[in-house]
């Protein structure tokens, strides 16, 4: 029987991600608290927060789940164009802060943000530990789109992205999947399904088959110079 768990500060453990509920689609426990230890705890098992500022904290695990598989990705020649015609480039880890910033910021047809300042400094005190990361895009010395995630063994729990220029989060996620590959990983969870993902590649997996998936790539090992911060070129 599907339920919705209520979570404690003190025990940090999640029910099943089978027992999350139909309706509203995915939702598996409430509470707890946003400790390192627990957000790892949950992304190696499918599930991630999404609440409002001010709301108890949700926990949630989809189905079918947004993915994309990295050996598939390649960037639109509409991208490359786009991306020959600036002076743009990329890095890796060099504005964490400033990257998930923008992503909180409201966006022109929303009220307000799911990413408050507790989810914020959460997700910055997993990239100082070495867990979050953020890939950046650059106009020269400007920042102009960007997006950051979790590395979980050879899965990308991407969590948000941002772009100030037409095309420039298209080339974020360009960019992380060149970073994944150099390094073997194989899957992006994308999370909920949605237009914007779908017109950039991602399929639907059943949340079977997510959770199987996840359980082969989790505890690969990801090389320490994987996320080394660092600035690229893209390959057009």
């Amino acid at each position: 029987m599907n339920a919705v768990s209520y979570l404690n500060q003190q025990a940090q453990w999640f029910p099943p991600a089978h027992q999350a509920l139909e309706d509203p689609n995915g939702l598996l426990a409430i509470g707890g608290d946003l400790s390192q230890s627990r957000l790892l705890c949950a992304y190696r098992n499918g599930i991630f927060p999404w609440f409002n500022p001010g709301d108890p904290i949700l926990w949630w695990s989809p189905d079918p789940r947004a993915v994309f598989d990295v050996s598939q990705m390649r960037p639109a020649r509409s991208l490359k164009k786009a991306v020959r015609q600036g002076s743009w480039h990329f890095s890796v880890n060099q504005a964490f802060d400033e990257v998930i910033t923008a992503c909180a910021a409201p966006r022109a047809d929303q009220e307000g943000t799911w990413i408050g300042p507790e989810m914020q400094q959460a997700y910055r005190d997993l990239h100082r530990s070495g867990h979050a990361h953020s890939i950046e895009v650059w106009d020269n010395d400007t920042l102009i789109g960007g997006l950051y995630g979790l590395a979980i063994g050879g899965v990308f729990c991407g969590e948000s992205m941002f772009h100030r220029r037409s095309n420039a989060s298209k080339a974020a996620f360009w960019a992380l999947s060149e970073v994944l590959r150099g390094y073997g990983a194989a899957l992006i969870d994308a999370q909920v399904p949605n237009d914007h993902l779908m017109r950039l590649g991602a399929t639907l997996l059943e949340r079977p088959a997510f959770l199987a998936r996840l359980g082969q790539l989790r505890d690969k090992p990801v090389p320490a110079s994987a996320w080394q911060p660092r600035q690229g070129a893209f390959d057009v």
